[in-house]
């Protein structure tokens, strides 16, 4: 195993749940942004390929939803990621790059929201635990 395969091996390991879902975000902006690059490139095939990442990247976030747990958060981010998916499906292989950036930046805005979560976690216990914000968006994950 390379030394790169092994830091990422241990950072799926040491992350938390939180954390994980926080990964899998990045691994769909990764994609989509070099679904992107296909596009530009005129290369169909990679953009193929990078989109089917993206796209199981989304099934991944929307399987981990905690429906009961969740509830109105969870619907929501689960209608989300089928709008996602639609999205992706819809112009894939287009020669336009109007959905990869559509969904591109709601994935970089719900990443950046999970990862304030998980910042705020991360907080001293100065706070008191009632006033934790991320109660709710973390119950869409079962958290």
């Amino acid at each position: 195993m390379t030394g790169y395969k092994t830091y990422q091996g241990n950072q799926v390991d040491g992350a938390g749940p939180l954390g994980l879902v926080i990964l899998t975000y990045d691994v769909l902006y990764k994609s989509l942004g070099r679904a992107r690059y296909a596009v530009e490139q005129g290369d169909l095939s990679f953009e193929g390929v990078q989109t089917g990442l993206a796209l199981e990247a989304l099934i991944e976030l929307s399987t981990s939803l905690d429906m009961d747990a969740g509830k109105d958060i969870a619907e929501d981010l689960a209608r989300l990621y089928i709008y996602m998916n639609e999205k992706l499906v819809a112009h894939m292989c287009s020669g336009s790059v109007k959905g990869i950036d559509e969904v591109m930046a709601l994935t970089e805005t719900l990443r950046d929201a999970w990862k304030g979560l998980e910042d705020r976690q991360r907080m001293p216990a100065a706070r008191p635990q009632s006033s934790m914000a991320a109660r709710p968006a973390m119950a869409a994950y079962g958290y």
